[in-house]
């Protein structure tokens, strides 16, 4: 199968206007901010609708603001990323990919490009659904090692990596 590479400001616009019409959309995440569980060209998601204000927990596809680790300064342009609804402050919602230690983003429901719906994780031909009961699992005991996340994604860097090394789709 051939692979074409598009920049997001082409790519994610096209999959917006798909969602928005009722679809659901299926790619390769790009990117290690969501280590361990969707690795980067290995996995897919599929995406669809938000139709109502995302929980915690939830991942998301949104336009975002880079926020500092402390502050709410806005420190870069908008991007898009696909991550993990960590906090909702009123129309705030607060963003965390699972494999990041400090960093988070900000973005409003009218930056939600899709929601998860599932991942096809590991070359499998059926996704992982999020409302499924494996999924649930795994995110909620991530959720749960947050304070200790540092040393998880090191050993799995530098061990875990080493000894099984990943396999991309060919």
């Amino acid at each position: 199968m051939k692979t074409i590479a598009l920049p997001n400001d082409t790519f994610i616009p096209k999959i917006k206007d798909l969602i928005d019409e009722g679809h659901t959309v299926t790619f390769h995440v790009r990117g290690f901010s969501m280590r361990i569980f969707v690795e980067d060209r290995r996995d897919k998601v599929l995406l669809g609708p938000c139709n109502e204000k995302p929980k915690v927990g939830d991942v998301i596809l949104a336009s975002v603001c880079l926020c500092g680790a402390t502050t709410d300064e806005v420190i870069s342009a908008p991007r898009y990323v696909l991550h993990r609804v960590i906090q909702i402050e009123g129309d705030r919602i607060i963003l965390r990919g699972d494999g990041n230690i400090i960093g988070r983003e900000v973005c409003e429901q009218k930056d939600i490009v899709g929601i998860a719906l599932g991942f096809y994780r590991k070359g499998r031909q059926t996704p992982d659904l999020v409302t499924g009961l494996k999924w649930r699992i795994y995110s909620r005991i991530w959720i749960f090692l947050t304070p200790i996340r540092r040393w998880i994604l090191a050993a799995y860097r530098h061990i875990w990596l080493r000894l099984f090394p990943i396999k991309l789709e060919q």
